[in-house]
């Protein structure tokens, strides 16, 4: 019986971990590296373990660092079964599907350089995989898993899925394993929501643990109140129309997106912004994902089911244009004043958002308001750290417009509600993943402080015998 780490160790994207029991082996996440070239070669590289040897993958939600690496899992030998809730099902074909379009185009432009620059014989790599490779992948997914209700997944071993209130069907997952008279209940968190937040409801805290697998992406700060960051933001907007401004979002596609267009609709009800606002939701995978969200309601807390249920869309207003077409999002930028510019990827890494920060981060009177977590060498993170110039899309670009870094919005719990979450829980160890090494060391400061758990920081590729722990 033992667990091994092979992904978001030390860092806070490719989250993937081991647990071996019972001659079963079962995978936890097989998320992708995000950030710079060189964690975005760590996806080329081996996995750690033989993809062909994995019985079974539990999958806690569908972004792409916990889920971006699934095709290759299949495309080097996986044969088992995927499960997870209905939601993440749902929104991780949407997510696979994109990143796999992004490979090649990606792959595409690389081709292009190759050709214009043989003399240098650059080295063309191909995409990580192809959308073929994504629609096999689909395939493997296997039953359904609800909260709070236990599935077996082989003699021996028992997994339940806890709403982990992080985007739409997010979970946590009690693992309960047996194995030659020795047994163990271990809980990985996957990302934990931040409490009282709009559309979803709270996390959920699984029984009590031996031992807890925890992200640690705000492990060493605490989030600003929910109502001052809404009330920044709506001050963000409102004095940059009065600039004759544009205010540009960078927006993650799923939960964040959502949220937004949530509190944009209410802010209009409210008087607290004007009825004459011309927003633009410029993202393709946003569109759908928001389509995904109204097909889940199950997922909801009561105020945003009871929107549904008396037949009002909780993300729509008047004069929300939805532009999925990019000829429409061009046009956009002609636009100069009064409009506010929601585009993906809220890492500014890929995506329509680049184009728009091209054409407003150089205007003193406009205004870039990233909402959520920028991890270190992606572009979102050099602008927010203020960096006076910027390359982007081949160009250097002076950064003039004004700067709003809003972290209430985070969909990640911060640093005390992961204490109170592990406090509640009280495992005896606790291994610490997904989050910045400097993080993780001053979160581990605070456990030592409750006293009822130890914490670990494992590195990569590194196997723990979990009955070791136990005695």
């Amino acid at each position: 019986m033992q667990i091994s780490f092979h992904g978001a160790n030390r860092d806070v994207t490719g989250s993937c971990h081991l647990i071996e029991c019972a001659g079963k082996k079962i995978l936890i996440d097989c998320g992708l590296f995000q950030g710079g070239k060189e964690l975005a070669d760590e996806n080329r590289e081996p996995f750690g373990f033989d993809p062909a040897s994995i019985d079974m993958m539990l999958l806690t939600h569908a972004h792409l660092d916990h889920c971006g690496r699934l095709p290759l899992l299949v495309k080097y030998g996986f044969k088992g079964e995927i499960i997870t809730t209905a939601a993440t099902k749902d929104l991780a074909r949407l997510v696979l599907l994109d990143s796999a379009h992004l490979q090649e185009a990606e792959a595409k432009l690389r081709e292009k350089q190759h050709q214009r620059h043989k003399s240098h014989k650059s080295h063309h790599e191909p995409p990580l995989y192809t959308l073929y490779e994504v629609t096999r992948c689909f395939d493997f997914f296997g039953r359904v898993a609800h909260y709070k209700k236990p599935l077996s997944i082989s003699a021996g071993i028992t997994a339940t899925f806890f709403d982990a209130g992080h985007i739409l069907g997010s979970a946590s997952i009690l693992l309960e394993l047996k194995e030659a008279g020795q047994s163990c209940r271990i809980v990985f968190s996957g990302d934990l929501g931040s409490q009282g937040r709009k559309i979803l409801r709270d996390p959920q805290i699984p029984p009590s643990a031996d031992i807890a697998v925890i992200e640690t992406t705000y492990g060493n700060r605490l989030h600003r109140s929910l109502r001052a960051s809404v009330k920044e933001f709506y001050q963000a907007i409102t004095e940059t129309f009065q600039q004759g401004g544009n205010v540009v979002i960078p927006s993650f596609a799923l939960e964040r997106t959502q949220e937004i267009l949530w509190y944009l609709r209410e802010g209009i009800e409210k008087g607290k912004l004007p009825a004459s606002m011309q927003v633009f939701l410029d993202s393709p995978m946003a569109i759908s994902a928001t389509e995904i969200f109204r097909q889940h309601p199950e997922c909801f807390d009561e105020e945003a089911y009871d929107f549904l249920q008396h037949h009002r869309d909780p993300f729509a207003f008047n004069n929300l244009h939805i532009t999925r077409d990019i000829v429409d999002s061009m046009a956009i930028n002609r636009i100069t004043s009064g409009a506010v510019i929601i585009a993906g990827s809220g890492m500014c890494n890929g995506g329509r958002i680049r184009h728009h920060l091209k054409h407003h981060l150089w205007r003193k009177n406009a205004s870039i308001v990233f909402v959520g977590f920028a991890a270190k060498g992606t572009l979102a993170r050099q602008i927010i750290d203020g960096e006076p110039t910027v390359r982007l899309l081949g160009e250097d670009i002076d950064v003039n417009a004004k700067v709003y870094t809003i972290n209430g919005f985070s969909a990640h719990a911060d640093q005390a509600e992961l204490l109170s979450w592990l406090d509640q829980l009280k495992p005896t160890h606790t291994f610490l993943v997904h989050g910045e090494e400097e993080v993780m060391q001053d979160f581990a400061k605070k456990i030592r402080r409750l006293k009822t758990t130890l914490p670990i920081i494992p590195s990569r590729n590194q196997s723990v015998i979990l009955t070791d722990l136990l005695k």
